[in-house]
C-alpha cells in the first residue's frame, strides 16, 4: 500500500513539474511576441456613427493592427470623460478644437486625425 502511495506522489509531482515548466516556457514565448507590440500608450478616440472610424476598423480588423500595436479604443460620442481626454490631447499637439473630429489617434508623441492619417501611420 505504502508503495501505492510512493508512486501516485511520485506521478503528481512529475506532473506538477512538466505544467510548471511548460507555463514558464508559455510565458517567455509570450513576452516575446509582446516585444513587436509598439506603443502601448496610443489611444484611438472614435464614433459609433462615424464612417471614416468605421473604415479605420476595417482597416485594423483586416490588417490585424492589434496584433502589431497596442492601444485602447475611446468611444467619444456618448462619454464626456472621453471627450474631454479628446479635447485635451488635441490641444497638447496644437489641434484647433473647434474644428476637431474622428478618428482621431494619439501615438504616444503625435496625433492623427483622419482615416487617411491613421492607415498611413499603421502602414508605416
Amino acid at each position: 500500500m505504502d508503495k501505492n502511495k510512493t508512486r501516485i506522489t511520485a506521478i503528481a509531482v512529475i506532473v506538477a513539474l512538466i505544467a510548471t515548466i511548460t507555463l514558464v516556457l508559455f510565458n517567455r514565448q509570450n513576452n516575446n511576441n509582446n516585444a513587436k507590440v509598439k506603443n502601448p500608450e496610443m489611444i484611438l478616440f472614435y464614433s459609433l456613427s462615424c464612417p471614416h472610424c468605421q473604415n479605420i476598423e476595417q482597416y485594423i480588423n483586416d490588417n490585424q493592427i492589434k496584433e502589431k500595436y497596442s492601444f485602447i479604443e475611446l468611444e467619444i460620442s456618448d462619454n464626456q470623460k472621453n471627450s474631454a481626454k479628446l479635447i485635451q490631447i488635441a490641444k497638447d499637439c496644437g489641434y484647433n478644437t473647434n474644428n476637431l473630429g474622428v478618428p482621431f489617434l494619439w501615438t504616444g508623441k503625435n496625433c492623427l486625425m483622419g482615416d487617411k492619417d491613421i492607415i498611413d501611420f499603421f502602414k508605416s
